[in-house]
């Protein structure tokens, strides 16, 4: 896999960058967890706090050493969690395995394919994701149930209604990927469902990247739209890594898991 060498700063101690490679042996160990019940997120943002560029795509304030980690995350996922609103903005349609990583996952006891949850209030999914390679699931509640059967089919609808709206119970869909096998949840955005998350206490780890750039604008940050979390999380910085061209690659452990049924703002 092409990327550069990445210096691991935090926890200091270790005298050998991690040098990229198709199945990235070092990157896996640093992120692998039990195969347990686990919420991680992984965004990226600018150095002023933008969550995406000018093109609007999160994207592009990625590099290749935020390629290299990114990568692994995904090989190391059961369940890829997302908002519509983001998978038509970066035009998800597939979750493809590296070729190097696709050992790694079967030596893990992963299945081949990375199963997309995308998460909506309406229950409206772009077509062309329905229709494309992904195994795919949509996570609704009461307001977008009747919808999303139509389309998706009741076979891949999550309906996991809240109390309190007519948008889905995001401690619910945890616990519903849980019962379906797929205890790994890796939640790419966008903003406003990080921050859903974040205000249910679902999120145990946080992968952030800052890319090395200031790009000012309108973006919203990594967490927008939502509520003060008032307490916020105390963060714990796992591990930082440092690339060449200074992109900073941080794991903040959050603490989350909270018991079933915490409902989403």
């Amino acid at each position: 896999m092409p990327g550069p060498a990445l210096d691991q700063l935090i926890p200091a101690g270790r005298t050998a960058a991690l040098a990229p490679a198709p199945d990235e042996p070092d990157l896996v160990a640093l992120l692998r967890r039990p195969r347990a019940r686990l919420v991680r997120a992984n965004m990226v943002a600018s150095v002023d706090g933008a969550a995406h560029g000018p093109d609007d795509r999160s994207g592009s304030l990625g590099s290749p050493a935020d390629a290299r980690v990114f990568a692994v995350l995904r090989a190391l996922a059961d369940v890829v969690l997302v908002g519509a609103g983001t998978v038509r903005a970066e035009g998800y349609r597939e979750l493809p395995v590296a070729a190097g990583l696709r050992d790694v996952r079967r030596g893990l006891g992963l299945a081949p394919g990375i199963v997309l949850a995308v998460v909506t209030r309406s229950g409206r999914v772009p077509e062309e994701v329905l229709t494309g390679p992904a195994d795919v699931l949509v996570v609704t509640g009461d307001g977008g149930v009747r919808e999303a059967t139509a389309t998706a089919g009741a076979d891949r609808v999550l309906h996991v209604p809240s109390g309190e709206h007519d948008g889905p119970d995001l401690g619910g869909a945890v616990d519903a990927l849980v019962a379906r096998g797929l205890p790994h949840v890796l939640a790419e955005g966008g903003p406003r469902l990080l921050g859903d998350l974040l205000g249910a206490g679902l999120v145990d780890e946080l992968c952030l990247t800052t890319s090395p750039v200031v790009v000012g604008g309108s973006a919203p940050r990594v967490v927008a739209d939502g509520a003060w979390l008032v307490p916020g999380p105390a963060a714990r910085l796992a591990h930082l890594l440092h690339a060449p061209d200074g992109t900073l690659l941080a794991c903040w452990d959050l603490g989350g898991h909270p018991s079933a049924g915490r409902t989403a703002g």
